[in-house]
């Protein structure tokens, strides 16, 4: 057992695993940010420009019963589609997903990323190989 909690701390200490747990706390945090822009910035002027939709209200009431609200719906515990949160969620990745592409990119040079680099492969088969008789 012993032998297995000092892998295990091996394992840990290890950059990668520190690098990856750093990594993953500021991505919740700028998650966090992301929503806040979507929800509070990005999205009224787009329902106001829309006639004043409220995006996190689109819903679909699957219950039958009438609601006026998302809030209301699900507080009755009536089941609901709730399309709008759906949307804020594709926007939210949509600029998470922008913003890790434009700060990791520009890190991507061909000459230190050889995995990147298309492979070149012969024109022609040598004759000496197993392959060509």
């Amino acid at each position: 057992m012993a032998k297995i909690l000092d892998e295990f701390k091996a394992f840990i200490v290890r950059g990668n695993v520190m690098d990856l747990a750093v990594g993953i706390i500021l991505g919740v945090a700028f998650n966090g940010i992301v929503s806040s822009l979507v929800n509070d910035v990005i999205m009224p002027p787009i329902g106001a420009i829309l006639g004043g939709v409220d995006f996190s209200n689109i819903y679909i009431n699957l219950s039958g019963q009438q609601f006026e609200s998302l809030a209301a719906a699900q507080e009755a515990g009536a089941a609901t589609i709730n399309i709008g949160v759906f949307i804020n969620a594709v926007i939210n990745f949509l600029i998470v997903s922008a913003a890790v592409f434009f700060w990791y990119a520009p890190s991507i040079d061909s000459s230190t990323s050889p995995s990147l680099l298309p492979r070149s492969y012969p024109s022609r088969i040598p004759s000496n190989s197993w392959w060509s008789s």
